[in-house]
């Protein structure tokens, strides 16, 4: 059975499977464990891209030292530049016994695993180091690497930072925590649970689940992205939306469920609108993270939030945090669409929460 969807059906359902109607979460660690990864990203224009998404799901009842504490106690774990659940981690050991992955291999990753192995001396410095003084960031491990890294420029001199990356997707090193920006690494068995690896197409599969569960509805197939895939295979069950090209799949627990919306401001991160291509077909919004573009060129701010109300994506709000000024400034309030009274008292009510977390005076033009 293929299960029909109008676009508001699925745009519903893409809200709700992200803990964005009116029902909040109350629970951090359930947040994590529901929403499946919640990206890192320290740019903190406005708060670091995770506070932003816990934030946006809890509400008043989130502060930042609560993330502090459940990353402490190793209940999350960093794994490639994402947050999940310690216990999701048995779900990726076999791909870590596979690293660089199962044949037939491509080009990249064969000379991947060759320079990881021509390098095996400083692998080998980098574990007896961190065994020895554990946990060390990059910049105090030694770099005995005897072929640098070949890069197009932006990773040229990292030789170190590279060759961590790989021995984290091997699992022979994890990251234990933060020092300011900097990541401080450790060996892996000191950080991640020992659960058993569980067989690979069984965790890739339920991989994909995990991942439907927490989006709603997602293409089968979608371009490849670095990090966690967009798409979810098999998952689920088919469906399309109306006025949207294509097969999509959707959890069959969203489906039928009663909706009530609030209203919420949404890091440039958010699963809700990191993929683009999902977030155009489904809410019909024009988006682009500007941080990386010339200021004259930028339309809506360095770090424009999407604000969404109730099953709409309606503006972009672009505010800056200063904390040695002790504001959060906004600078616009971008409208997609005409807001009405009421919508604008909501997103005032979010700016207003959005400072109180930040502990900061609320500046407006």
């Amino acid at each position: 059975m293929v299960h029909q969807l109008s676009r508001q059906e699925a745009r519903r359902i893409a809200v709700r499977a992200q803990l964005l109607d009116a029902e909040r979460p109350t629970d951090l660690l359930e947040v994590v464990r529901r929403l499946w990864v919640v990206q890192v990203d320290l740019t903190a224009a406005v708060a670091p891209s995770a506070d932003l998404v816990l934030w946006s799901r809890l509400g008043r009842a989130y502060r930042p030292d609560d993330l502090d504490t459940v990353l402490a106690d190793r209940d999350l774990v960093e794994y490639e530049g994402l947050l999940r659940a310690a216990e999701d981690m048995a779900l990726f050991r076999a791909d870590m016994r596979d690293w660089p992955g199962r044949p037939p291999l491509r080009e990249w990753q064969e000379d991947t695993a060759d320079w990881v192995e021509a390098n095996s001396v400083c692998r080998d410095d980098i574990l007896q180091q961190l065994r020895a003084e554990g946990p060390l960031p990059a910049r105090e491990l030694p770099d005995t690497c005897a072929v640098p890294w070949r890069s197009s420029g932006w990773n040229t001199g990292k030789n170190v930072l590279m060759l961590l990356n790989c021995m984290e997707r091997r699992g022979e090193v994890a990251v234990s925590g933060r020092e300011g920006r900097e990541r401080l690494w450790d060996l892996a068995e000191r950080v991640l649970p020992d659960d058993p690896a569980v067989p690979w197409q069984e965790a890739a599969a339920e991989r994909d689940r995990r991942r439907l569960a927490s989006l709603g509805i997602a293409r089968g197939r979608a371009t490849q992205t670095l990090g966690e895939p967009n798409d979810v295979a098999d998952a689920g069950e088919p469906a399309v939306v109306e006025g949207v090209r294509g097969t999509w799949r959707v959890d069959p627990a969203q489906l039928g469920r009663p909706f009530r919306g609030r209203t919420a401001l949404l890091s440039p991160l958010d699963r809700l609108v990191f993929d683009r291509k999902r977030m155009t077909d489904l809410f019909g919004f024009d988006y682009q993270l500007e941080m990386y573009k010339p200021a004259a060129a930028r339309r809506w701010g360095y770090w424009a939030m999407p604000v969404l109300h109730g099953d709409r994506l309606v503006g972009k709000l672009d505010a800056t945090a200063d904390p040695e000024v002790g504001v959060l400034r906004v600078d616009a309030l971008h409208e997609d669409e005409p807001l009405t009274a009421s919508t604008r008292a909501a997103i005032g009510r979010e700016i207003r929460s959005l400072a109180a977390l930040l502990d900061l005076e609320l500046e407006r033009p």
